[in-house]
């Protein structure tokens, strides 16, 4: 494919056109006139080969292709944006601009939180929009990366990208202040015979792993995609949960639970903010990047359960 022979232009008609699916609505959406978005939907149809939107009825439904370039239009159109956006030089006061992180609610609560507090004080032109890390993250890393400014996770879950480090946290189970079997410690035996809530994506607990190296197998009760909602299902329950421990100090507040330590030396959680390699040398995402590392170094120890 030559790129020299394609108008970029059409990025923006495509994406709308198979979003909208409706040559009218997607010509207001992009600024176009009916006419215009017309022909902008018959050049992609010639260089496609295929029509892309077809009439069913009274609307229109994409075709198995237009379908397939759904989602890689829309990775294709923030991959470009992001690219003539790089500046060489950039003044956090003056600038607006919009930054997109991937984080779990445990890393916006705990971390991100605190870094919106200080973009906030410090360039209060810059928006930051936190994103649900998708199911993809292991197996798409970089076609996540290349769409986004960053992803907020821990070590040990995906490599061979740029990282800085942030904080570290440990792992601590919630029980319920009334527990009956449960007095201010758990054994390995509990951990085996107590019903647990869990959270979904797995993926994002190096420390869910470890228990299965230790013979440990959870009986999963509950699961959940967020950890927020963790305290909440574990309190007046018999159940148990694996959590982090700078988020149920967080929560202490909001259910009637308490914290306890592992039975086992748990693997620690050091989070970091990781991104594409082509956002390196982008003075903006330098920015980002070391505003994060200082939020990150100013976040103190946490105390014992």
């Amino acid at each position: 494919m030559n790129l020299s022979r394609l108008d970029l232009n059409l990025v923006v008609a495509l994406r709308a056109l198979l979003e909208e699916r409706n040559v009218t609505r997607a010509g207001q959406r992009v600024g176009l006139s009916q006419p215009a978005m017309s022909a902008a939907l018959s050049r992609l149809r010639r260089h496609f080969d295929d029509d892309l939107l077809a009439r069913v009825g009274g609307h229109y439904e994409l075709t198995a292709l237009g379908q397939v370039l759904l989602d890689r239009v829309s990775t294709a159109h923030d991959v470009l944006e992001r690219l003539f956006a790089s500046q060489a030089d950039f003044d956090p006061a003056r600038e607006s601009r919009e930054f997109k992180l991937i984080a779990s609610d445990y890393a916006v609560s705990v971390f991100g939180t605190e870094l919106a507090r200080v973009v906030h004080e410090e360039a209060p032109g810059i928006r930051l929009r936190f994103a649900q890390t998708p199911n993809t993250v292991v197996d798409a890393t970089e076609t996540l990366l290349s769409a986004t400014d960053g992803l907020l996770m821990p070590h040990g879950v995906i490599s061979d990208f740029p990282a800085t480090d942030l904080y570290e946290d440990r792992w601590v189970f919630l029980v319920a202040d009334d527990h009956p079997g449960v007095d201010d410690r758990l054994t390995r035996q509990d951990l085996a015979r107590l019903p647990w809530v869990t959270y979904q994506r797995t993926y994002d607990s190096p420390a869910v792993r470890q228990l299965g190296m230790l013979g440990i197998e959870p009986r999963v009760e509950v699961s959940v995609d967020s950890f927020q909602l963790m305290p909440l299902l574990v309190a007046g329950t018999r159940r148990i949960a694996l959590i982090q421990a700078r988020l149920a100090r967080l929560l202490a507040p909001l259910a009637p639970v308490r914290a306890v330590a592992p039975p086992y030396e748990a693997v620690p959680l050091r989070e970091a903010l990781w991104w594409h390699p082509v956002h390196t040398h982008d003075a903006a995402h330098i920015w980002l990047r070391d505003t994060a590392a200082r939020v990150g170094g100013r976040m103190t120890g946490i105390t014992e359960p």
